[in-house]
């Protein structure tokens, strides 16, 4: 049996992950500010954590070890530098969730070494110093030149799932259903999704590949924002009223100037199998409708 700390793991695909972890036979532990229930009942171990707090981590985690860590819940280059001094001799590999985000540009496929954390200039700071993007990619370049286990950077698309927390899906259907216009600048322009059944198969996926540095993750595909506000209004009945800009409430969060697409091929080419963005959005899409 192999130990587990997963950081951040009682709700959408952290939760996904535990029940893989569990499933495949692993001892894991969960690490969260304890504020929300989970269903896991006495299959696994729990510590209160306030991730932020370098006291806190480290008293929480004193005197244990993990095989494996699932940092699903850490926002700065503060929080990775404590995550690299706390888990020194504690850890055999460290799997971090970072973001597309971290790229600087919006483009067409972007690769990993289109951001490489490792020559990047680190700047100290907290999750409120900092854009989200930005702070991500610094916390990338925290682990990848102060970490003395190996760790893997896993920069996601937008997760989606039926239990997605930030609703940013639910908000382009409420809105269409109740014919509030949706700000939207280019209707052309593309991203990539994952679900959140795909996201916790790779993390977990990657405990047995030895991948380390940045690794995008995407499902095979894009779809434009036509794309999209068409299934909508398909699955809806109703036509959607698109404006280019509006009140930052009804603005998309999904609505980028520019195409935004990342490139998986990495992790293809180590061997895992992404779905096709195809094979499982419209499926979602009609469940979110009908929830």
């Amino acid at each position: 049996m192999y130990r587990v700390l997963v950081m951040g793991g009682t709700r959408f695909f952290g939760k996904r992950l535990v029940q893989l972890l569990l499933d495949d036979g692993a001892e894991v532990t969960i690490a969260t500010r304890g504020q929300t229930v989970d269903s896991f009942g006495d299959t696994v171990k729990r510590l209160v954590v306030d991730r932020e707090s370098y006291e806190s981590l480290a008293k929480a985690v004193e005197g244990r070890d993990w095989d494996l860590i699932y940092d699903n819940i850490c926002y700065s280059p503060q929080d990775a530098m404590n995550a690299c001094e706390i888990f020194a001799g504690k850890v055999k590999r460290y799997i971090y969730t970072s973001s597309m985000s971290v790229y600087e540009s919006l483009s067409v496929n972007k690769k990993e070494e289109e951001f490489d954390p490792y020559p990047l200039p680190i700047q100290m700071g907290k999750r409120m110093d900092f854009d989200y993007g930005t702070a991500k990619g610094l916390a990338e370049a925290v682990f990848a030149q102060r970490a003395t286990f190996p760790v893997c950077s896993v920069r996601f698309t937008f997760v989606l799932g039926i239990d997605d927390y930030t609703r940013r899906v639910e908000f382009h259907i409420d809105r269409v259903k109740r014919g509030i216009p949706i700000g939207i600048p280019n209707m052309d322009a593309k991203i990539n999704f994952i679900s959140s059944d795909e996201a916790a198969e790779l993390l977990l996926w990657l405990k047995d590949h030895k991948i380390e540095g940045p690794l995008n993750a995407c499902s095979t595909g894009a779809i434009s924002l036509a794309e999209l506000i068409s299934s909508i209004e398909q699955e809806v009945g109703k036509k959607a009223i698109i404006v280019p800009r509006t009140s930052q409430e009804n603005m998309s969060p999904y609505g980028v100037e520019r195409t935004l697409t990342i490139n998986n091929g990495k992790a293809t080419q180590a061997g895992f199998a992404f779905q096709p963005l195809h094979s499982w959005f419209p499926i979602l899409l009609r469940q979110l409708v009908l929830s």
